[in-house]
């Protein structure tokens, strides 16, 4: 059964002028659409009140829950204009399901995989002449996320609930080209471990992360690269991308799931390799197989991806006392670039969608 979600449209929308300047140049996560969807929902009425309204402030009480105890999940997806002047987004049902298993772990109500695609549809359609052209692989970002928005200072799950999407048109992430980026092995921070919230897409993860990217900063590199909290020595996942190792023989492997996030992006990689002919390992794998494999020459490629970036080549890796230069000098390895391509190709409508992954809107 699907949602009633009323709607009341912007009296002050971004003139054509505005818009076309702003999306000539979107940058990343600056400028926002005329609308937003909110939905809500109690103990007593469930989901309910679903609608569609101008962009705009939350009135939130100071004791709001979200405030002081990080109940809140979100996702992160693109919509993306079609060769036929359509829209499409990638996977929605994917980051509908993701949701689903991070509201379990944060105590959330479920949101029905139906229903989050239902929303993001509505927002799409309501703001369709937001999404840019697809040249310079152009696209409208959206964050569909749930607050605990109760009035209360306890510690419990909040009675009181609000699931919203926004949408931002988005640039190309590599504005002067693919470059691979470098990354710092921080020895210090953990992002995740067993038990702990590595696998929910919650923002205290990202907010648990900005330290350690801090200190990549200060030692003049991109990325921050995380180590299991348990043992200290298997890669986990860089601030917000998976990671890849390729090896000479064709493998490739990226580190187990568990303690990170179970990237949209991450799985629709694995199957395309997969459908390439290249065999994936799911599994741990610690730096010193990173570093050894680089040094001997073992391991000739590695890649990170995430909804941004899609698809990064990784540089060079650097610690405090030492570097693994990057097993690709300053370019994209060739399995990197082809399964970007592949991606990118199945995103944008310029090639057969045989994995079912687009989803027209409208």
């Amino acid at each position: 059964m699907s949602m009633e979600i009323s709607t009341t449209l912007s009296e002050q929308p971004v003139d054509d002028t505005r818009l076309a300047e702003i999306l000539e140049n979107p940058g990343f996560g600056t400028h926002f659409t005329d609308h937003m969807f909110l939905v809500e929902w109690t103990p007593e009425k469930g989901w309910h009140d679903a609608r569609i309204t101008p962009y705009g402030p939350l009135s939130m009480d100071p004791a709001t829950a979200v405030l002081h105890y990080a109940q809140e999940t979100f996702e992160g997806m693109k919509a993306y204009r079609q060769p036929d002047g359509s829209v499409a987004t990638f996977r929605p049902e994917a980051n509908a399901q993701r949701m689903v298993r991070s509201s379990a772990r944060l105590a959330f109500p479920e949101l029905p995989v139906e229903d989050f695609v239902q929303a993001v549809d509505a927002l799409v359609e309501a703001d369709e002449r937001w999404v840019p052209e697809a040249a310079g692989e152009k696209s409208l970002y959206l964050r569909p996320f749930m607050i605990a928005t109760e009035v209360f200072l306890g510690v419990r799950p909040s009675q009181h609930v609000t699931f919203l999407v926004i949408a931002s048109p988005a640039g190309a992430y590599f504005k002067g080209g693919i470059k691979p980026v470098s990354l710092w092995l921080t020895e210090e921070y953990t992002r995740a471990g067993r038990g702990g919230m590595g696998a929910a897409k919650t923002g205290g993860n990202y907010a648990s992360s900005l330290v350690a990217q801090q200190e990549a900063s200060a030692h003049g590199c991109d990325q921050v690269v995380f180590l299991d909290g348990q043992e200290g020595k298997f890669i986990e996942e860089l601030g917000g991308m998976n990671m890849y190792f390729v090896y000479g023989d064709g493998r490739i492997v990226t580190p187990e799931t568990g303690t990170i996030l179970e990237g949209i992006t991450r799985s629709s990689v694995i199957e395309i390799a997969e459908g390439l002919g290249h065999k994936v390992e799911e599994r741990k794998i610690s730096i010193d197989e990173w570093r050894d494999g680089v040094a001997s020459g073992e391991i000739t490629e590695i890649f990170a991806c995430g909804t941004a970036a899609v698809i990064t080549p990784v540089g060079s890796l650097k610690w405090d006392g030492g570097e693994a230069p990057s097993p690709t000098a300053d370019a994209g390895g060739e399995l990197t670039m082809k399964i970007r391509q592949a991606l990118v190709d199945i995103q944008y409508g310029r090639a057969e969608d045989a994995h079912g992954w687009m989803h027209r809107i409208g």
